[in-house]
C-alpha cells in the first residue's frame, strides 16, 4: 500500500487515518509551530514581510524539513504574510511594516512525508484597540470551532460555531476560502468551511485530519485576488485576522497538531 493511500475513505472521500498516524503529524505540526513561535522577535516596524519568509525559510531548512508552499502552483515562498486588510495568500516581498500593522504568518512544513499547516496574528509596535478586538474574536472563534470537534458532530456543526460566535460580535466570516483536510498530503477533502447550519454536512469520525482557519473582516465578508492571482483582500478594505491550527478526530474528541511549545499561538504579541 502507498503511503499516501493508507486508511479508508469515506462516502465523502474523507481519509481515516490510523490512530499511529498522529505521530507524524504531531512532529510536523511541532516544527510549523516552533516556527511561529520563533517570528514574534522578527515583527516589528521597519521590517519586512521578505525577511520574515527568509528566517522562517532557513528554519525550516535547518529543521531538515521541507516547505510545503516553495513550488506549490508555482510559488517562491515558504510562507503566506497578510498583512491588515489582506485576507490570506499575501506574498512577502519588500513591503515594510508600519507601527499598527497587523499580519498573519501561515506556514505549512513537510516532515517525514506528514503536513503541519498552522497560522497565527502578530502586531508590529503598538496594537490598534479596533484591531486588538478583532484579532481576539477571530482566536475566540477558531476555538469555538475545535471544541466542536467530536465523533458524531458534522463540519456543519463546526461552521455554525464559528459562524455564529462571529457574527455576535457585529464581525464577519470570509466565505470565499476554507479549511481543508490533510495528513500525507496539503489539500485533501473535506473543504472545512467556517459557516453553516448545525447538523449538515459529513459526520466527523476518529482518524480524520484537517484544517480549521477561519478568516474575520471588522467590516463585510467579501473578498477579492488581486492580479497576481494569489492576494485575496476585504473589497471593503476593512481590517482581517485569521488563526488556523491542524487538528484531528480522536474517540472521545479532537486533538491539537500545531500546539504552541511556548504558548504563545495568542497573543504573540
Amino acid at each position: 500500500m502507498k503511503q499516501e493511500n493508507r486508511g479508508r475513505l469515506t462516502k465523502d472521500g474523507i481519509r481515516i487515518y490510523d490512530p499511529s498516524d498522529s505521530a507524524g503529524m504531531y512532529a510536523a505540526g511541532a516544527l510549523a509551530s516552533r516556527i511561529l513561535d520563533a517570528m514574534s522577535e522578527h515583527v516589528f516596524p521597519g521590517q519586512t514581510t521578505a525577511q520574515i519568509d527568509r528566517i522562517i525559510t532557513d528554519m525550516v531548512d535547518a529543521a531538515g524539513a521541507k516547505s510545503a508552499t516553495i513550488g506549490y502552483k508555482g510559488y517562491e515562498h515558504a510562507s503566506c504574510i497578510s498583512v491588515n486588510h489582506v485576507v490570506c495568500h499575501g506574498i512577502p516581498g519588500d513591503k515594510t511594516l508600519k507601527d499598527g500593522d497587523i499580519l498573519n504568518i501561515d506556514v505549512t512544513v513537510i516532515v517525514d512525508g506528514w503536513f503541519g499547516d498552522t497560522s497565527r496574528m502578530y502586531v508590529a509596535g503598538k496594537l490598534p484597540r479596533k484591531a486588538e478586538r478583532l484579532i481576539q474574536v477571530t482566536h475566540d472563534a477558531l476555538m469555538r470551532g475545535i471544541d466542536a470537534v467530536k465523533p458524531g458532530n458534522t463540519f456543519g456543526d463546526i461552521g455554525h460555531a464559528i459562524q455564529s460566535f462571529v457574527e455576535s460580535h457585529r464581525m464577519s466570516v470570509v466565505r470565499d476560502f476554507c479549511g481543508h483536510g490533510l495528513g500525507r498530503v496539503f489539500h485533501a477533502p473535506p473543504n472545512v468551511l467556517h459557516y453553516g447550519r448545525p447538523g449538515t454536512g459529513a459526520r466527523l469520525e476518529p482518524g480524520m485530519f484537517f484544517t480549521i482557519e477561519p478568516m474575520v473582516n471588522l467590516g463585510r465578508a467579501e473578498t477579492k485576488t488581486l492580479a497576481d492571482d494569489w492576494t485575496a483582500v476585504t473589497r471593503d478594505k476593512s481590517l482581517s485576522a485569521q488563526f488556523e491550527h491542524s487538528v484531528g478526530v480522536t474517540e472521545t474528541g479532537v486533538e491539537i497538531f500545531t500546539l504552541s511549545e511556548a504558548g504563545t499561538f495568542h497573543p504573540t504579541y
